[in-house]
């Protein structure tokens, strides 16, 4: 891949905070979803949530161990390994928890198009996503925000995006400041297939909090 050059630029964050991004890592995570092809597993009828909650449990409070949205995905979730930020499971029923996105105290979850990523574009604005913790705890959100974008340079690393709802284009940057920073949310993240490039667009899913209360339910 071709992530040889590094640097550090300053975000498009508040000022005020004086957050830095480092633009290889994000490069790095918005192309290391593209793979060669892996045969996906055949689809399954998903278990029940309070099946699925006991089978990802650890004990382990502040782990995120799986993502469930009822008719839709019931993930186990894995994280990345430190310093791979790029870093994407080749499991095909596994998601994988952006490590950068929970320094801004939000959940990323990363999956190839091609493998659990497909179900990624099953979602619908109006679901329920719950994130099961190692100790069985329950956290609520509501799908709100769905964006689709095109690469413009499918190939490069440092390509801009372009907003296919708006007329509006985005740096790479910009582009993880609005999937990923701001209030509390859960944004799932995968690749567009188009014009036969696996490479084509980049998709992002934010679920927001709901006021649903925690619970091991």
């Amino acid at each position: 891949m071709m992530f040889e050059k590094r640097g550090t630029v300053r975000s498009i964050l508040n000022p005020s905070t004086s957050l830095r991004v480092n633009l290889s890592l994000i490069l790095f995570t918005l192309t290391a979803l593209l793979l060669d092809p892996i045969s996906a597993l055949a689809d399954s009828s998903l278990p029940a949530f309070a099946e699925f909650s006991r089978s990802v449990q650890n004990g382990q409070k502040d782990t995120l161990r799986g993502v469930y949205v009822e008719d839709t995905l019931a993930l186990p979730v894995v994280q990345q390994p430190s310093g791979k930020a790029g870093y994407v499971s080749n499991n095909d029923g596994k998601a994988t928890q952006f490590g950068m996105a929970s320094q801004y105290g939000n959940v990323g979850l990363l999956a190839h198009n091609h493998l659990a990523g497909k179900f990624f574009s099953q979602l619908a604005i109006g679901q329920q996503v719950r994130l099961v913790y190692g100790d069985g705890r329950v956290e609520y959100f509501t799908i709100t925000e769905i964006l689709k974008y095109q690469a413009l340079q499918p190939n490069s690393p440092y390509s801009a995006f372009k907003d296919l709802d708006k007329d509006e284009t985005l740096s790479a940057g910009q582009m993880f400041k609005r999937a990923y920073v701001g209030d509390r949310r859960v944004t799932f993240q995968t690749c567009i297939e188009a014009d036969g490039q696996l490479s084509w667009g980049r998709l992002f899913v934010i679920a927001m909090p709901s006021d649903t209360s925690q619970s091991g339910r």
